[in-house]
């Protein structure tokens, strides 16, 4: 093919010699864009030329013939000619696989004109349209709304030289006519995993992560290569539980499409449309994407197969690099399971002073694995290092650590540091060797820094003095003027301070008595606690010629002791508070609710009353009880539990039981006095506040038991060794509701009877549900005979093993077996 360059004369310079600027700008500016199109021009005819070479080799048909078929086919489908082109390369070239590279080649013209008979018609379409069908949709397709698209398309691709250009220029050419925001080309490896080989849309994060990609199960694009069909992933919710989705999160791309490119036998590189609309693909759309793979296949399979590792002349670069570096540096090529984890790496390339543990150097580790020359390196720190360096792409800074090494062949330990950065799939890791006074140097600068000290020194005698960098940072005294003779001192601490240290600086020097002072400077920030430590080193007549010596920045310790010192003092203090009010609480329960030294008689019944307070608790809390005679001659019973502890509880509990005494004793009906109880707690001051109770009323004349209660447990009658608890009748708690619902219930005392009222702290425990605790306690009634002597006080010991966390409050009322 003949190419006309074209040019244009330089114009002619100006007057004095001096050229037009502007005029060679725009001259040069068409020469470049002159270039760019014929660089394009041949590209595209050598597209085209490879893919009428690819049909001859394949029918043995002319040029010409082979030239007109492409034209046929890209009218017949609606395509462009470099379009066609790609196609045909990426349905063909697997089956040139199989044949000689010579027969790839264009025949002389002679040679094409005698192979043109008619023989060559049927041998042409035989073997040619076979491969094209492969994919129908191919032969199929027509004119569309994307026709232009591929087309253009199909015109960059000839300038895209390697996956990682394709994906960038699929990107620009997806994003406008299906909302692509992402790229993803992907090709099987040997051992069934996937190798991310072009990426557009993604960050280097994500593109690392998703670098190796083993053979898992749930992963899209091995599917896709697996059953050689296009993937389309429009339900994120659906997607997420089938597939291990790319993204971080998932969401930022809602729909997905991977497509098989068939570059080889089978298909071996999936392509990966990332979409953040969410949007389904259309039909159109999924046609359109499919042509786009089909386009792909043919640059791809043009493309040099991708190398595990950097290839020979990379690294052969890098070595020229190595062989006039000092120091110890090597390249690594990892070495990877089928998994896809990284086993060991390859030693690539490295430097002359480069040497193993078995006196291996430079060049002779060229090709020798990492664990051969360092097996301590396995599982230890700086072999993660490694792995994060690699994955990450960001530098590892390994820590100085020791290292045993033979030198004239006497044995030693030196420091070495290790870095390691990422180059291409590789790593370049370099060793460097910490020399004893630099590190030691840095060491004691490191024992400054952390424990916030600097060292001070000064000669007696030549009247010279040295301070550390942290000692200037400590007494906050500029470098530049340099350190402070030591009688002047004390002019930089807080005149209450001075006179302290003059005389410990004094008895230095005159004495040589060592000293430990803490003193105080003034900063712009307040003031510094410091603490200052120096000896004195004196000559054959004991007189003291130099001082040795520290000064440390006590501030925070300080700060952390006031500190607790304060914290210490306010928790005092709220202990006492605390305390303080559990006496007065404790002193008003008692006024309020005195216990009866021994049981009592009422109304013919013996009562025994028993308040135990919790074990673990510091606070009172608003269990009562009351037992008192009618002045009709009957009695009334009544136990209740105001919710919550202390003064508070105890006052709502003393309003509580003094006026349900005085309703009853009136002649309140007993749902009456709930009713107006729960009236009187909902308008108190604690309007929040609720509290349970057992109103009961014993008629002596016929012993009838009336009782009613609110959101309480229910009485646990004893009867001729059968121990059942009353049927509740219906009550809610009090303070709960405006609008309560109250009823009582009677019952009909028997001689022998034996009957129990009790708040919630006898049965519940935590854990525990309140029927496992009633059961617990009426099992506990019947082991215990009702006529024994302190049967309460076995009762309780039975009942409250252990911590507790409430109050107890029992009332145990029996009726005589001789009763009136």
């Amino acid at each position: 093919m003949l190419v006309r360059v074209t040019s244009e004369p330089a114009p002619t310079p100006q007057t004095g010699g001096v050229p037009d600027l502007a005029a060679l700008a725009k001259v040069v500016a068409r020469q470049r864009a002159e270039m760019d199109r014929l660089q394009e021009l041949a590209a595209t005819s050598a597209v085209v030329e490879r893919a009428k070479g690819a049909l001859m080799a394949l029918t043995g048909c002319s040029p010409d013939s082979a030239h007109e078929e492409l034209l046929h086919r890209a009218k017949a489908g609606g395509r462009t000619l470099i379009e066609e082109c790609w196609l045909t390369l990426g349905a063909l070239m697997p089956t040139l696989q199989d044949l000689d590279p010579a027969e790839t080649a264009a025949p002389a013209a002679g040679d094409g004109d005698a192979d043109a008979g008619d023989g060559a018609g049927p041998v042409f379409h035989a073997v040619a349209e076979s491969p094209i069908r492969t994919g129908a949709a191919l032969q199929a397709a027509g004119p569309d709304d994307h026709s232009e698209v591929l087309a253009r398309i199909g015109r960059t691709l000839v300038r895209v030289g390697s996956p990682q250009e394709l994906a960038i220029c699929l990107l620009e050419r997806l994003r406008p006519e299906v909302g692509a925001d992402a790229v993803l080309l992907f090709r099987r490896l040997p051992e069934g995993g996937l190798e991310l080989i072009g990426h557009a849309g993604v960050g280097p994060t994500l593109a690392a992560q998703w670098h190796r990609v083993p053979p898992l199960a749930g992963v899209a694009p091995l599917d896709v290569l697996r059953d050689h069909e296009p993937c389309w992933l429009e339900d994120l919710p659906s997607d997420r539980l089938r597939y291990l989705l790319i993204g971080d999160p998932p969401e930022r791309w809602r729909s997905r499409a991977w497509l098989p490119v068939t570059t080889g036998e089978t298909a071996d590189v999936a392509l990966g449309v990332l979409c953040g609309s969410g949007e389904p693909f259309a039909p159109r759309t999924r046609e359109f994407l499919l042509a786009v793979a089909r386009l792909c296949a043919g640059r791809l399979r043009a493309f040099e197969t991708p190398q595990e590792s950097p290839t020979a002349s990379a690294a052969e670069a890098v070595q020229t690099v190595f062989d006039v570096l000092p120091g110890t540096a090597v390249l690594l090529t990892p070495l990877r399971s089928a998994s896809g984890e990284v086993e060991d790496y390859r030693i690539d390339a490295a430097t002359p002073d480069s040497i193993d543990v078995l006196g291996r150097t430079g060049r002779e580790l060229i090709g020798l694995r990492i664990l051969e020359c360092y097996p301590s390196v396995a599982g230890e720190p700086l072999w993660h290092g490694y792995l994060t360096a690699l994955t990450t792409g960001e530098p590892y800074e390994g820590e100085p650590f020791a290292y045993h090494e033979v030198v004239a062949g006497q044995p030693r330990i030196a420091t070495y540091s290790v870095r390691a950065a990422r180059l291409g799939d590789g790593l370049i890791v370099s060793w460097i060797r910490h020399d004893p006074a630099e590190r030691q140097e840095q060491r004691l600068a490191d024992v400054q820094r952390l424990g916030n000290l600097g060292w001070a020194n000064w000669n007696l005698v030549t009247y010279e003095a040295s301070w550390s960098v942290q000692a200037y940072a400590i007494l906050g005294r500029d470098p530049v003027r340099g350190p402070v003779p030591l009688e002047r001192l004390p002019d930089l601490v807080l005149p209450e301070d001075a006179p302290l240290l003059s005389r410990a600086v004094t008895e230095l020097v005159r004495a040589g008595r060592p000293f430990d002072v803490p003193f105080r400077i003034p900063t712009g920030n307040g003031v510094r606690h410091l603490r200052a430590v120096a000896e004195a080193v004196a000559d054959q007549d004991g007189t003291p010629v130099e001082v040795h010596g520290f000064v440390q920045d006590l501030t925070a310790q300080r700060s952390a002791e006031l500190a607790l010192v304060e914290s210490e003092r306010a928790v005092l203090m709220q202990r006492g508070i605390l305390q303080a009010e559990r006496a007065m609480a404790a002193r008003l329960q008692h006024a309020l609710l005195p216990l009866p030294s021994k049981p009592v008689e009422l109304a013919g019944l013996r009562v025994d009353v028993a308040y135990v307070p919790a074990q673990s608790e510091i606070h009172v809390s608003g269990d009562w009880f009351s037992a008192v005679e009618l002045p009709d001659g009957n009695a009334l019973f009544v136990v209740g539990d105001v919710a919550g502890h202390g003064i508070g509880a105890v006052a709502t509990m003393a309003q509580l039981r003094f006026t349900a005494k005085g309703m009853v004793s009136t002649g309140s009906s007993l749902t009456g006095a709930l009713a107006r109880l729960n009236t009187l707690l909902l308008h108190s001051r604690d309007s929040h506040g609720t509290a349970t109770m057992v109103l009961a009323r014993y008629e002596r004349e016929g012993r009838r038991l009336s009782w009613a209660q609110a959101g309480h447990p229910p009485p646990l009658l004893l009867r001729a060794g059968e121990a059942r608890f009353l049927d509740r009748p219906a009550g809610m708690l009090l303070g709960a509701t405006a609008s309560p619902v109250y009823q009582a219930a009677e019952c009909r005392l028997e001689p022998g009877d034996r009957l129990l009222l009790y708040t919630d702290g006898l049965v519940e425990r935590p854990g525990e549900s309140l029927d496992a605790g009633l059961t617990r306690l009426a099992a506990a009634v019947l082991a215990r005979p009702t006529d024994e002597p302190g049967a309460l006080e076995a009762l309780l010991a039975a009942m409250l093993q252990g911590e507790r966390r409430d109050d107890v409050c029992v009332l145990d009322i029996r009726v005589p077996p001789e009763a009136e």
